[in-house]
């Protein structure tokens, strides 16, 4: 039987890196595997090479080309033993990774996130692969940096958090859109030398180490998140008559709308004077008019869908991050909306006050007629 031949693309090859930092024996057996059949090795080297069955070899390679990447690398679930944890329990371990992992450690693994969803009572037990899963549904990989951190929850934080939760969870009305608006630095660089192209099957895409940086500008980033809308725009900077900019092209592609519902940070260039002295006292209190704020609170930037919309932006459209000057990110950025907003893709934000005060463990001294209903 000839060799065994495949090609993997390059945001493939991207995660089998990230597999081999981060994961266990297994998985990082298989993506060698993975890794050495892109190189063009025959399955008898791969197993001299790496200890190892030549049928296994064969067996991961088919079952990359027949399913893909994560059927490869990972066993189909058990018979015997279903994931059965419902969405609170989900949503309670979502939080507890998305705060700072306990004192004496630097970032989330998976055996941590095992040992304190157990320690923590949010389940009575629960496997690596059972949380692999619950990260996956919420595109979490707290093994890759550290995710954002909650704040104090003091009762400025609670409130701000909670009215932030009241606006997501309103039923969608398309007079009153809910668009979250976050914004990005992106680092202007470019390559020394010129790119080596794959031309054949087994050859990977060769790009020089050495690298020029040209600055850095700003991206500012709007979605709608109920529809899947995106409105991302780069400027130079992020100064105060940008983003009076930016909320003015908003406007504009809400004109038809009673009110927007705007989602964002509180930074010092997000109020009304900046935006009345970009454009003068009559046109900045007519456009304020047209949005109706609502700010996460310090530390709460994980309460704006627009990270999501960030983070999809980043891996979809910057990639490596080499986007030498401002009109290629324009033109790239662009067309990344565009081809975004054919796909329309939602964000499923499932995250509400109920499940917030079970996952910090706050009450609120009033009763909440939600309980009511």
């Amino acid at each position: 039987m000839g060799p065994l031949k495949l090609e993997l693309k390059s945001k493939e090859l991207e995660a089998i890196r990230e597999y081999l930092k981060y994961e266990e024996r297994r998985v990082i057996r298989r993506a060698n595997i993975l890794n050495c059949l892109h190189l063009g090795y025959t399955s008898g080297d791969i197993a001299l090479i790496l200890n190892v069955d030549s049928k296994t070899v064969t067996n991961v390679g088919n079952a990359y080309l027949e399913e893909g990447l994560e059927s490869a690398l990972y066993d189909d679930e058990r018979c015997g033993r279903p994931i059965d944890f419902d969405d609170d329990d989900k949503s309670r371990i979502v939080a507890m990774v998305c705060s700072d992992p306990p004192k004496g450690y630097y970032r989330w693994t998976l055996d941590l996130i095992v040992e304190e969803s157990k320690k923590r009572e949010i389940v009575d037990d629960i496997s690596r692969e059972e949380i692999r899963i619950i990260l996956k549904e919420h595109d979490l990989k707290p093994w890759q940096e550290k995710m954002w951190c909650i704040g104090e929850l003091d009762d400025e934080y609670i409130e701000k958090m909670e009215d932030v939760l009241d606006v997501y969870k309103r039923t969608y009305d398309p007079r009153k859109p809910v668009v979250c608006v976050d914004e990005k630095p992106v680092p202007l660089i470019s390559d020394t030398k010129e790119r080596i192209t794959p031309q054949k099957p087994g050859e990977v895409l060769k790009k020089d180490y050495e690298y020029e940086r040209n600055g850095s500008v700003n991206v500012f980033c709007g979605v709608e998140p109920k529809v899947g809308v995106y409105i991302n725009k780069v400027t130079e900077n992020r100064n105060g008559q940008e983003f009076t900019k930016f909320l003015m092209d908003i406007e504009k592609r809400y004109d038809y709308a009673e009110k927007i519902i705007l989602v964002m940070d509180n930074l010092s260039t997000h109020t009304d004077q900046v935006i009345i002295k970009s454009i003068g006292e009559e046109a900045g209190n007519l456009l304020l008019s047209r949005f109706e704020f609502h700010y996460t609170p310090k530390h709460g930037s994980w309460l704006n869908q627009a990270e999501i919309a960030i983070g999809m932006y980043s891996r979809q459209c910057l990639g490596d991050g080499r986007v030498g000057s401002y009109e290629d990110l324009r033109d790239k950025t662009k067309e990344w909306n565009k081809k975004a907003n054919q796909k329309a893709t939602i964000i499923n934000w499932r995250f509400n006050k109920n499940k917030a005060r079970k996952s910090f463990g706050y009450k609120l001294d009033y009763v909440d007629a939600e309980k009511l209903i």
